[in-house]
């Protein structure tokens, strides 16, 4: 159980990240907006698992190889993009709201992926996957709030462009995924 914990921890941290470097590029974040990304960071969290288990080695030797890449890939694509805008927009301009549509469908997947792994190693094992499945879910979900409201509370107060910061932090996030594989 405490093994489950520590897990469904370390894959949080990088939906807290995640969440904490968007919070920061919002001008608004409504309770909605928390839940809406909290909900699909934790929903995705706790199927890649799933998916993971019941895909078996052979898939699992594929990813390894270059999930690492994708997820560098995508992140650095949706860094660069809120960069972009928060450098090309005009003053009053809203920045496009990351908890909704491909914004949000991306980010899902990219925190989830090494969700996906731990499914993989849980067949491995061939011990159940529903239960630390749903744990990971409930932990991510709830730190994905978390870190969502921490960086918009600290993104507005204490940097004057944090658009450009959390697009930074997304691309450093996605860094660190591609050299911790290597």
């Amino acid at each position: 159980m405490f093994e489950i914990f520590v897990i469904a921890f370390g894959l949080g941290l990088d939906a807290f990240s995640l969440a904490a470097a968007f919070g920061m590029c919002q001008k608004v974040c409504t309770l909605n907006t928390r839940f809406r990304l909290s909900l699909s960071f934790g929903l995705f969290q706790f199927f890649m698992p799933l998916v993971g288990f019941y895909a078996g080695l052979r898939v699992a030797r594929f990813i390894e190889s270059i999930d690492h890449w994708i997820v560098f890939m995508v992140l650095s694509f949706v860094g660069g993009k809120m960069i972009y805008d928060a450098l090309s927009k005009n003053e009053g301009e809203t920045m496009v709201d990351i908890s909704q549509g491909i914004f949000l469908l991306v980010a899902s997947i990219a925190t989830s992926i090494d969700s996906l792994a731990v499914g993989f190693s849980f067949a491995l094992l061939k011990d159940g996957i529903l239960f630390p499945a749903f744990i990971i879910g409930v932990i991510a979900s709830i730190m994905t709030f978390v870190g969502v409201t921490f960086g918009y509370q600290v993104g507005r107060k204490y940097i004057s462009n944090p658009e450009v910061v959390g697009g930074i932090a997304i691309i450093l996030i996605g860094l660190k995924f591609s050299w911790s594989t290597l």
